[in-house]
């Protein structure tokens, strides 16, 4: 509860910021309504089942998080992970697939791994994040279409088979769909309606007009699923089994990555806008408590929902009260109009969807990053990209972050510099007169960088092909803020053979991180009794005394 404790030392707990936060909890809440339901369609659940898991997550996010203006729900970027996890394993299946993500994520949080996972590239989020959009987009051309189910398990498949079928699309449907679209768009435009959420706009007109028409066609949450439930379900422990677990732990993981992915996204969006900082440690821990008690009441998977959370901020939100009127606004919603769900056309949920693909594609700022981008940065954006639509999302992030630690590693072993140090140079910095010039028969080698596997080819070249056979070789280490084992074997590789060929060598400036793994892997064995930590000054001096 480290974001609520922290809202009630800053005094925002007090009634004086109740009614900015309770308004902003309204707004939220009727703003995640209809994304509720539209998010557990499209994740092939029943649309309750997306508004139980807003209240669930919104309540326990709020009060366990990290953030103390983040809004947890269903949100879309899980909507290609839950669908697949439900076409094959059932819903009984992705209850238990949540529940094992948030103890993966409990985990996650407690053994304080927060901080790493922010980590991941821009090109890497952006591309799956893309992706996903592109998925979402033409996964709803059925409903917004009227258009009749296509075979296909895969994503051109299903293109494919959508292109096919449009000669088939339904008129009333279509024009139910474009309608929406135009409402979700543009009611934020008209005079006097810039703070009603167009979703809202979209979705009440339309269900008043397909209850008053009634258009035969035209799909609905009443023929598509029956009426919506009123309050909430009972506790209901999934049936968990050894089998289950071993079946799931994959889609677990992947949705406990996305989940800390996203959520951790929104906090960083949410200090960025309302000048807070997140705990995001807790927020992974207020995250996995929300994914193991919504499947128990009947939800899905939830993370922080950037567009809420920023909703919430923009309409005063700065406490968790905000996030707990929110629940409760659709705890009410629920209880008060549920059987008015019923007339809710499909074709409406698709097109709040559309928006929704359209702003998670972010095209114009991948566009930009192709333009701008280094080149290495746009192969993997277009790579996690094009696998997170034609593959999966778990590859396509796992290949993804490979490939961008890959160039990582191959422009910090570039940075690492080896050069054979000018004598006069030597002689300017120790302040050397004319009659103490530096010996001609010691080469001294500066390495400047981090000394690690990467680096160590370019290491063994530049020291390997001392050819002309000095009296003594120094290597100086002040500027090597690290080294790894690889490094280490590859130092003891090269002082081995120059000692071979009878060439003494030094070691000189190692820093104390550095001094000690050298004299954990038995390095300094092979050298003079404590050149490590001596300066270059000082193995003048020790050449000097012993010449």
């Amino acid at each position: 509860m480290i974001a609520f404790l922290e809202a009630k030392r800053a005094g925002l707990l007090a009634r004086a910021n109740w009614p900015a936060n309770l308004l902003a909890g309204v707004i939220v809440g009727v703003v995640a309504l209809p994304l509720a339901m539209a998010f557990a369609i499209a994740s092939g659940v029943k649309p309750e089942q997306g508004i139980y898991t807003a209240i669930v997550a919104g309540i326990v996010v709020s009060l366990f998080g990290g953030s103390r203006v983040q809004i947890a729900g269903p949100t879309g970027a899980f909507i290609v992970i839950l669908s697949g996890v439900v076409a094959e394993h059932g819903v009984d299946g992705l209850q238990i697939a949540s529940l094992m993500a948030g103890i993966i994520l409990l985990l996650l949080g407690v053994a304080r791994m927060g901080g790493v996972i922010r980590f991941i590239p821009l090109p890497v989020i952006t591309g799956f994040t893309a992706g996903i959009g592109i998925i979402i987009w033409v996964g709803q051309w059925q409903a917004f279409f009227g258009l009749p189910q296509v075979a296909g398990q895969h994503f051109h498949q299903k293109f494919w088979g959508l292109l096919q079928a449009f000669p088939q699309l339904d008129w009333p449907t279509t024009a139910v769909g474009i309608m929406s679209l135009m409402l979700v768009i543009y009611t934020t435009r008209l005079p006097r309606m810039a703070r009603v959420p167009g979703p809202l706009v979209a979705l009440v007109t339309m269900t008043v007009v397909q209850a008053v028409v009634g258009f035969d066609s035209v799909a609905t949450i009443g023929t598509m699923f029956g009426e919506i439930p009123r309050g909430l379900p009972a506790l209901q422990v999934p049936q968990i089994t050894l089998t289950r677990l071993v079946e799931l732990i994959g889609p677990a993981f992947a949705i406990a990555m996305l989940g800390a992915i996203e959520s951790l996204l929104s906090a960083i969006v949410a200090d960025g806008m309302a000048g807070t900082r997140h705990n995001s440690n807790q927020e992974l821990i207020g995250q996995g408590i929300a994914n193991v008690l919504t499947p128990l009441f009947g939800g899905i998977a939830a993370t922080g929902a950037i567009a809420r959370t920023a909703t919430n901020i923009r309409n005063g939100g700065n406490s968790p009260i905000a996030g707990i009127i929110h629940a409760l606004t659709l705890v009410l919603v629920l209880v008060a109009l549920a059987p008015l769900a019923a007339n809710i056309p499909l074709a409406t949920l698709a097109a709040i969807l559309f928006v929704v693909a359209w702003n998670m594609s972010q095209v114009r700022h991948v566009v930009r990053m192709i333009r701008t981008a280094p080149r290495a940065d746009v192969a993997i954006l277009i790579v996690t990209l094009s696998l997170t639509v034609f593959t999966d999302l778990v590859v396509a992030v796992n290949i993804g972050v490979v490939l961008a630690m890959l160039h990582f590693m191959r422009r910090m072993a570039e940075s690492v510099v080896v050069r054979q140090e000018d004598h006069s140079v030597l002689g300017q910095e120790l302040g050397l007169d004319n009659t103490e010039r530096w010996p001609e028969d010691v080469l001294v080698y500066s390495v400047e960088g981090p000394f690690f596997f990467a680096a160590a080819d370019a290491f063994q070249r530049a020291l390997a092909n001392t050819h002309t056979d000095p009296r003594t070789v120094i290597i100086r280490l002040a500027h090597v803020p690290f080294m790894d084992a690889t490094g280490l074997e590859a130092l003891d590789s090269v002082v081995a053979a120059l000692q071979a060929r009878s060439v003494r060598v030094l070691v000189v400036e190692a820093n104390p991180r550095v001094y000690g793994k050298l004299r954990k892997m038995g390095l300094l064995n092979r050298l003079e009794r404590d050149c490590a930590r001596s300066t270059l000054a000082d193995a003048l001096m020790r050449l000097r005394e012993q010449s």
